[in-house]
């Protein structure tokens, strides 16, 4: 099981992981104009070799440029982090989740939201309500 899967990532690789995962595949070229306050370009490369060793991304030559792709399909690997997070914060309790994330006071949801929350739970019948 790699770092992806365990959920044990830098912010930066999980950036990373994140560009690949949106564009499919990228350069190290691609990554950097796409990274939030980003690195030099050899801090870029540095880290996608890094994240290949680590087993999160391989890469395939195009002419004279590297491109890399996640190992991990980002269904696994989304499911993952939230295995990992519901293990490290809830008890490994995913209603103790979703309370959290219901529990802000600031959090005011707009009927709809609430219509489709409700659907993706497969709760057709509050969902009419």
């Amino acid at each position: 099981m790699n770092r992806l899967e365990q959920g044990q990532m830098s912010r930066r690789e999980r950036q990373i992981m994140d560009i690949l995962y949106r564009l499919g595949k990228a350069s190290a070229k691609e990554v950097l104009e796409n990274l939030p306050d980003p690195p030099s370009y050899s801090a870029v490369r540095a880290l996608m070799a890094t994240l290949e060793g680590k087993g999160m991304v391989k890469h395939s030559k195009e002419s004279r440029r590297y491109i890399y792709q996640p190992v991990v399909a980002e269904t696994k690997a989304r499911k993952s982090a939230i295995s990992n997070l519901l293990s490290t914060f809830f008890e490994g309790k995913p209603e103790k989740l979703v309370a959290a994330l219901l529990d802000s006071e600031d959090m005011k949801l707009e009927k709809e939201e609430v219509v489709r929350i409700r659907e993706a739970l497969g709760d057709d019948d509050q969902a009419e309500r």
